[in-house]
């Protein structure tokens, strides 16, 4: 039996192109990029290209007069807690507000909680019932001592997309800076840093068929941003380390192929979605999927299995060959329910029986249908093993 990988949001396989853009750059490009010599000087100069490249297709511009940033980091977790510790500190002064949303990620989340710690207030925005952010519980959190807010563009485990645009308006129009994770969005939707009119953007690029290891941070020209480490000048001083050049070409080689088949991609990913959807309300029509009136990912589904427990079903779908997730990977391994589904007002019993399902491009329609028969049949096997009134049974 081969397994069907449906955990696409977690990591998704790195495209062959990929690899062999980076193997091409092993191979010719040795040198350390802060190298003075010639060698470093052509590695300097296929690491800002690469930069040049990703910037270019996310809508930021590193030229005058926007003079925008791209630091690369070792991946989104980084990138979140660089943006959120380093930017509500940079001023420097007393400890002030940062505001995130109940549906964020860890890594947004526990940088949040440090600043807690450490006498920082933390404000939390809610979300509604399909899981999109509050915009109008915002203005009256933007007092003279906030120093942040940080909301995701596109939800982990709903995939809902959140209204950054309107977020970022009403922060530009108070002065406070506004931080986004697209780690989840970039390379799956059109992303435009300019457009959005965010002061920070954080991705990764392993959730785009990229590699694993490498993620960035895009910083408005006028944000500033305190270091959170220290040993060398790299990056302007905001990220010490020598920059990893054949992981920056493959980010930007995963990036350049999504932005070619852009269009076409998403078509093809919102249309098996769909399909897996209506194929497992067709076997199991009690089964609800979060976040489903609301603009989302095209990739993304996350399912409700009532009376069924969330765990218990991810084990039998282990073994019955399907690869998905209960929340984020990050996260995964915690016993604590889904912030994002609480955040939403579900019941306890519904956050505690959902799933994540999320696609990618290697997925195939006969896979999707396999994943429906298998997922069916767990269902319909771990509620004949335990009836009980009100257990779910698929009808």
């Amino acid at each position: 039996m081969e397994m069907i990988y449906l955990d696409h949001n977690a990591g998704s396989p790195t495209r062959p192109e990929v690899v062999e853009a980076m193997a091409r750059c092993h191979a010719e490009q040795p040198a350390n990029p802060a190298g003075r010599h010639r060698p470093g000087q052509r590695a300097r100069r296929v690491l800002e290209d690469a930069r040049e490249k990703i910037a270019e297709i996310l809508g930021a511009d590193l030229n005058p007069p926007r003079r925008d940033r791209l630091i690369f980091t070792s991946g989104g977790t980084e990138a979140n807690n660089l943006a959120v510790l380093g930017i509500a500190t940079a001023e420097g002064g007393p400890p002030g507000r940062v505001v995130i949303s109940a549906g964020e990620h860890q890594s947004v989340i526990e940088p949040a909680e440090h600043l807690l710690e450490q006498g920082w207030r933390m404000d939390t925005l809610g979300l509604t019932a399909q899981g999109v952010v509050r915009a109008e519980q915002l203005p009256p959190l933007l007092a003279p001592d906030a120093r942040l807010v940080s909301v995701l563009l596109a939800n982990h485990e709903t995939g809902v997309i959140q209204p950054i645009e309107q977020l970022a308006s009403i922060c530009n129009a108070a002065g406070v800076p506004l931080h986004t994770d697209a780690v989840q969005a970039a390379g799956k939707i059109a992303v435009d840093f300019h457009a959005l009119g965010a002061a920070a953007l954080s991705l990764s690029a392993h959730k785009f068929q990229g590699p694993p290891g490498v993620g960035a941070l895009i910083l408005r020209g006028d944000v500033r941003i305190k270091p959170l480490m220290f040993g060398g000048h790299h990056q302007a001083g905001l990220r010490p380390g020598t920059e990893p050049v054949a992981l920056a070409v493959g980010m930007a080689a995963a990036l350049e192929l999504w932005h070619k088949e852009r269009d076409r991609h998403a078509r093809r990913m919102e249309a098996m979605r769909d399909r897996f959807e209506e194929r497992l309300k067709h076997e199991l029509p009690g089964v609800i999927f979060h976040g489903a009136a609301a603009e989302r990912l095209p990739q993304t589904c996350c399912a409700a299995f009532p009376g069924i427990d969330g765990e218990t079903l991810l084990i039998a779908l282990d073994l019955a060959g399907v690869a998905c997730s209960i929340g984020a990977a990050c996260s995964s391994g915690a016993a604590e329910i889904s912030p994002t589904l609480r955040a939403m007002n579900l019941p306890k019993q519904i956050v505690a029986s959902s799933i994540r399902f999320s696609l990618g491009a290697t997925n195939t329609e006969a896979e999707i249908d396999e994943a429906v028969r298998r997922i069916a049949e767990a269902c319909r096997r771990i509620s004949d093993s335990r009836p009980a009134p009100g257990v779910f049974t698929g009808g």
